[in-house]
């Protein structure tokens, strides 16, 4: 694989989404500490896979970094958590900047440089957090119905989070199903 000067516009977008995962998994955590305590058994649970799947991105990211000749590295910032549904809100921006803004400028880039692991690793966290956006929704639209709590799957290749006990295979990356960590 061909390594990219430090310095380099992939290996830039590659700490910042290091960093952004990175900063999410911890965000996501004290936010399901607040679901637990404001009584939504099923929104923690969310939180804590999604957070599961941030670790995963964080982690394929740094793998990328450190083959390209970099450093993973990542301040992690202070955390205003909130009551749930105003922790949903911000999780669902985060989200959906990361799936409309952030993720497809940096796969355009990686591809234009040739930079495929980069590119995968971004395609990757983009179909999850596309994924993600929509069961945050879902949970902010249900708070008010008070659902039962739910079990959900993380793929350990690429962080794709569903609550479907039946998938088969992950449908970002064709993991099998056993390849999954069951978040309860």
């Amino acid at each position: 694989m061909p390594t990219v000067a430090v310095g380099s516009k992939t290996l830039e977008h590659l700490q910042a989404a290091y960093e952004g995962e990175s900063n999410a998994r911890i965000r996501y955590r004290l936010f399901a500490v607040q679901a637990d305590i404001d009584g939504y058994r099923d929104v923690a649970t969310l939180f804590r896979a999604a957070a599961r799947a941030e670790q995963l991105h964080a982690e394929n990211h740094a793998r990328v970094i450190r083959s390209l000749g970099g450093d993973p590295t990542c301040k992690i910032v202070p955390v205003e958590v909130h009551d749930t549904a105003a922790n949903l809100r911000e999780a669902i921006q985060g989200e959906e900047y990361e799936r409309d803004v952030m993720y497809p400028k940096f796969i355009a880039e990686a591809k234009k440089s040739r930079q495929n692991a980069a590119a995968r690793t971004f395609s990757y966290a983009l179909d999850a957090e596309a994924e993600h956006a929509k069961l945050y929704r879902a949970a902010l639209e249900n708070m008010a119905a008070g659902r039962a709590e739910v079990t959900y799957y993380v793929c350990l290749v690429c962080g794709f989070t569903t609550a479907d006990a039946e998938i088969a295979r992950c449908t970002i990356c064709n993991n099998p199903r056993e390849k999954f960590e069951v978040v309860s």
